[in-house]
């Protein structure tokens, strides 16, 4: 690797030790002789950030490296797989599951950035909303959208199908369709299973059931799965996608989902997904 290849490093810039490590990665990647950018998308009103060029677009870009925590990583690697670049994650956040460097790490970079650094192929999920009125919303999600009553509504009836067959109907706080990606997220805490994040597959788990029969189900790759919901007294229901919430979901709408075209290329600088389950979610916290 030498002069002129571009890397990409996404930051928030509404968090200061985001905004510093970002600056130290960027000078880490100019004492190599990598051009480090920043988004615009980051960069918002601000003059952008000290020691990189701002961009629009990163398809031409060698790889993004993205500084904060899982959401940082949802965010902008819905950009990365569109673009079709590869993604590092560097933890500023709590748990930072998919991120595989901590700040203390950040002189690596270049050498796993120049090397042949390995990835995991994340699968997004499209997730089309029909409206009854005749409008139409589409998102593409890498961990989850999530289907659920107000606090106080009362409890909806879920109906959920793969392809016209009906898989399940019942009344519940809502329901989570979750990829592999997000299957150690919400889905997780709702008693879903841990999937292998190289397989292609949407998972469906009921959240708070109204019944002791309730499973955890995986449709395949192939599936298109369907939800309806029959409300109940008004109910009130809102679907978020991948934690950005508020849209609402009525009787008589209809939600599709299916496997997305563009999945995201995670770097592996280590021990893998398996080993980040077991070093984050399978110890005792302390």
């Amino acid at each position: 690797m030498g002069n002129g290849e571009k890397v990409i490093v996404s930051y928030n810039r509404m968090d200061e030790n985001s905004v510093r490590i970002a600056e130290e990665i960027c000078e880490e990647l100019r004492a190599s002789g990598i051009t480090p950018f920043s988004l615009k998308y980051d960069d918002g009103g601000i003059s952008g950030l000290r020691g990189a060029q701002s961009l629009e677009n990163g398809s031409d870009c060698l790889c993004m490296i993205t500084v904060g925590g899982d959401g940082s990583i949802i965010s902008h690697g819905k950009l990365a797989a569109v673009w079709g670049i590869p993604l590092l994650g560097v933890n500023t956040g709590r748990l930072g599951f998919m991120a595989n460097l901590e700040p203390s790490e950040i002189s690596r970079i270049p050498e796993i950035i120049s090397s042949e650094f390995r990835v995991s192929r994340r699968m997004l999920m499209e997730a089309e909303v029909r409206y009854r009125s005749g409008e139409t919303l589409r998102q593409n999600t890498l961990n989850d959208v999530v289907v659920s009553r107000d606090s106080k509504s009362k409890l909806p009836e879920f109906c959920v199908y793969c392809g016209d067959v009906e898989v399940s109907r019942l009344r519940a706080d809502g329901a989570i369709f979750s990829t592999p990606t997000g299957s150690t997220a919400y889905s997780l805490s709702a008693g879903g299973p841990i999937i292998d994040p190289s397989m292609r597959c949407i998972e469906y788990t009921a959240l708070c059931p109204h019944s002791l029969f309730s499973r955890p189900t995986i449709f395949s790759a192939e599936s298109e799965v369907t939800l309806r919901v029959n409300s109940y007294q008004d109910s009130r229901v809102t679907i978020s996608f991948d934690g950005d919430s508020g849209y609402q979901f009525d009787e008589g709408d209809l939600l599709i989902m299916r496997i997305a075209k563009p999945e995201l290329m995670l770097i592996e600088t280590g021990e893998g997904f398996f080993g980040s389950v077991n070093r984050k979610l399978m110890q005792p916290l302390k």
